[in-house]
């Protein structure tokens, strides 16, 4: 049995109200969910090839330049969640934001966010299927499309169900696999450097340099800048889902926007670190190991933990990101089932992605669904699939990244406008911050879109229609969204008039002044 959340008015304080478990995460558990949810393991193995073939050196600088706009638009989550604390998070913060207009930029950021979770399911998918073969030294099934993609069909089920059986089962799972995974990625990047050092690397390594750092070296062109700029804005992507669970965190207000900021502070920390040790122990060549090779294109790490672990050790980096991939497969799935179950509550989407599970307080229709298309998508690009097509959806993915991103940046700032008179704190966090990272995000996005739209002659990108793969995958997906929002304003206007978020508006607008009132007096 389940019960369906409302589907008129809905307040501000809404989690009783949708059915979800109030207070069933703390700040550490927030945290570890935001973390595992952006899966360094996974990340690093799936994109930081790509980076390097790029950038070339300068991988650890665009890492590190990534990290600012995400800072920046983590401080844009924490304002908003302290006013307006809804699971729909981007969702709800732009229609909010922006009014009449808002209502559709809204829709179509619940769709950007929802659709940029589908996607990436295909990749973590083929990732855990190929590593659950390679952890048991089954390297021919490992290769076989047809084996990897089934078990990672029934990777992203297991996930599915651990996700609705509740979340507090599922930030125990995640403790666990986050910590193999963090302990493992450091054992990796401690080993390579000392045998960088001490001279037992192979001839392919290089020690570290602080050119590395250096973002106005010459050799560098815009595209490469952006292209790899794009591709380390996906590796932090998912710490939001702290706040995609903020209904269900205890002081809802607070602890989801902490867990935000500090999970993007621990997260460029372990992607700098690895990142120089992979790029001292492999270098940047394209045979062998280095980083520009084919293998390195679409798995990083593997021929590094072979050469660097040895045998056990390489098994161990297999657990780890196997573990990777699974739990950001589940926490992938956990935060796009809040966004539609938000986005049913105010009667953006059909009232059934709004049902809960009435035991496991967690939602029943949008949770399995997210699971099932996942699936679906997965196996048709597995049966259409050239490797240059998966390898696509990471630009791709970056593409809605900084869509969605970059809005939630700017909604920030005009929500608050009339707050950042008042200087200090206020101004940067709220305002000037956040306009910033969008700014970064919607400049790399523009430049990108037209880099991806007429790949040049020696791009390897698959042509779709006479686009680049990325172009169509990335920009197409997000105009794919605007005939349905246009269909589902014609089944139902009750989202786009406004009606269904007129009370909670008003309680959103006596959070926001009792918030203002708290930083006066203690600014």
């Amino acid at each position: 049995m389940t019960i369906t959340a409302p589907s008129a008015t809905i307040p501000a304080d809404s989690g009783a109200q949708k059915g979800l478990k109030i207070g069933a995460l703390g700040l550490v558990s927030s945290v570890v969910i935001a973390i595992a949810s952006t899966a360094p393991a996974y990340s690093l193995t799936s994109a930081l090839g790509g980076i390097v073939g790029e950038v070339g050196l300068r991988a650890p600088v665009i890492i590190a330049l990534a990290f600012v706009p995400m800072l920046f638009i983590s401080y844009a989550y924490q304002a908003l969640n302290r006013v307006d604390p809804d699971c729909g998070t981007s969702f709800t913060w732009v229609a909010r934001a922006f009014g009449r207009a808002g209502r559709r930029t809204g829709w179509m950021t619940g769709w950007v966010i929802v659709v940029a979770d589908i996607i990436v399911m295909a990749n973590l998918a083929e990732i855990a299927g190929s590593y659950t073969f390679q952890l048991v030294g089954a390297d021919s099934l490992a290769a076989s499309t047809g084996w990897t993609t089934l078990v990672g069909c029934l990777w992203i089920m297991l996930m599915t169900l651990i996700a609705w059986i509740g979340i507090e089962l599922s930030a125990r799972t995640q403790v666990v696999l986050l910590s193999l995974e963090l302990v493992v990625l450091a054992i990796l990047a401690v080993t390579a450097l000392i045998k960088v050092y001490s001279g037992h690397a192979g001839a392919q390594a290089i020690h570290p340099s602080l050119s590395w750092f250096n973002p106005f070296g010459g050799g560098l062109n815009m595209t490469a800048v952006s292209g790899g700029f794009l591709a380390a804005v996906f590796i932090y992507w998912g710490w939001d889902s702290a706040v995609a669970a903020n209904e269900e965190t205890r002081d809802k207000a607070v602890t989801p926007g902490r867990a935000a900021v500090l999970s993007t502070v621990v997260l460029v920390a372990t992607y700098l670190v690895v990142a120089v040790a992979a790029q001292a122990y492999a270098g940047v060549g394209s045979d062998g190991i280095g980083l520009t090779s084919d293998a390195a294109g679409t798995d990083a790490l593997s021929g590094i933990g072979q050469a660097a672990l040895g045998t056990f050790g390489f098994k161990a980096l297999v657990l780890a990101i196997l573990s990777s991939s699974a739990a950001s497969a589940q926490t992938t799935i956990l935060p796009t089932a809040r966004t539609t179950l938000s986005m049913a509550a105010y009667r953006a989407l059909p009232k059934i992605f709004g049902t809960v599970h009435p035991r496991y307080q967690t939602p029943t229709f949008s949770t399995w669904a997210m699971g099932i298309i996942s699936v679906a998508f997965f196996a048709a690009m597995a049966f259409i699939k050239s490797g240059a097509l998966l390898n696509d959806l990471i630009l791709a993915i970056g593409l809605q990244i900084a869509f969605y991103y970059g809005l939630t940046g700017f909604a920030s700032a005009w929500y608050f406008r009339r707050e950042l008179s008042r200087g200090g704190r206020t101004l940067w966090l709220k305002g000037i911050l956040p306009i910033l990272g969008g700014l970064i995000l919607f400049a790399a996005f523009i430049k990108s879109a037209i880099d991806f739209w007429h790949p040049s002659a020696d791009d390897s990108d698959v042509i779709i229609w006479g686009m680049g793969g990325k172009f169509v995958l990335g920009i197409g997906v997000i105009l794919l969204g605007v005939p349905l929002m246009i269909l589902w304003n014609l089944i139902d206007r009750s989202y786009f008039s406004g009606r269904t978020m007129a009370d909670s508006d008003a309680m959103v607008a006596g959070a926001r002044l009792a918030t203002a009132g708290t930083e006066v007096r203690n600014p």
